[in-house]
């Protein structure tokens, strides 16, 4: 087991070193960089917006019915919900969604091409195709995904805004007050540099488990599994290093 994981390290980091270098034609690879944004990253908006909302309005109204200490000014309810989504909901939660959505969408498209031969015909013209197919998609979700989390962080804490407006858990000046007060702009910051370091992930990851499938369409299937599981667990990993790195 050792074994095959030292294996599965080693051909991950050789293949980056074939992704990561100067593309031959910078126009087609500015182009492809295009083309990743609007497929990976546009079409992640909506349901990004639509998790983001409904998240934002769970926290706050958990924390609400949790906060029963009648010491505590209400609009630490704000402040809570308001630190929740920024630090870890719009960052790391996204980038697990992401991991599902986009990561299975690379692996199986780059799986795809793998086992109908069009990487092998790649190859013999000449051409780098791990430069070629996967560069562009890691740019661009690099580029993008924290837009996203921006995105994510306003929509949610209007979520919370909303449930607390229909549902009056507490006085929306309360909850004005709470996201208002104590504001640390590093924690924005902080959860766009985590997306940036999630975006890599849930882009090379599956792209390497794609780049490497055999078999026939069930294999491709099962290493589109296996990518958003490796993308997961390597999220949660890095999501606890740079808590350590930039908070602690």
């Amino acid at each position: 087991m050792i074994r095959r994981a030292l294996d599965l390290i080693g051909q991950y980091f050789i293949l980056m070193r074939k992704v990561f270098v100067k593309p031959d034609k910078m126009k087609i690879f500015l182009k492809q960089v295009w083309s990743e944004m609007e497929k990976l990253g546009l079409t992640s908006i909506a349901i990004v917006a639509i998790i983001s909302f409904f998240m934002g309005a769970v926290i706050t109204l958990q924390t609400a019915l949790n906060f029963t200490n009648p010491l505590l000014p209400k609009y630490y309810i704000g402040l809570v919900a308001r630190d929740s989504i920024l630090l870890e909901f719009s960052s790391t939660m996204v980038a697990l969604i992401l991991a599902g959505k986009v990561g299975s969408n690379i692996a199986s498209e780059i799986g795809s091409m793998r086992i109908t031969e069009q990487i092998d015909a790649m190859e013999i013209m000449g051409v780098n195709s791990a430069n070629y197919l996967i560069l562009p998609k890691v740019i661009a979700s690099v580029l993008f995904n924290p837009f996203l989390t921006i995105l994510s962080m306003f929509i949610g804490i209007f979520g919370g805004g909303f449930i607390v407006a229909v549902t009056q858990v507490i006085r929306p000046a309360d909850f004005i007050q709470g996201i208002q007060i104590f504001f640390i702009p590093f924690y924005v910051t902080y959860g766009i540099v985590k997306m940036v370091v999630f975006s890599f992930i849930i882009t090379t990851i599956p792209a390497f488990y794609g780049y490497y499938a055999r078999g026939g369409s069930l294999d491709v299937g099962r290493s589109s599994t296996n990518s958003i599981v490796a993308s997961s667990i390597f999220i949660l990993l890095f999501n606890l290093i740079l808590t350590q790195l930039m908070l602690i």
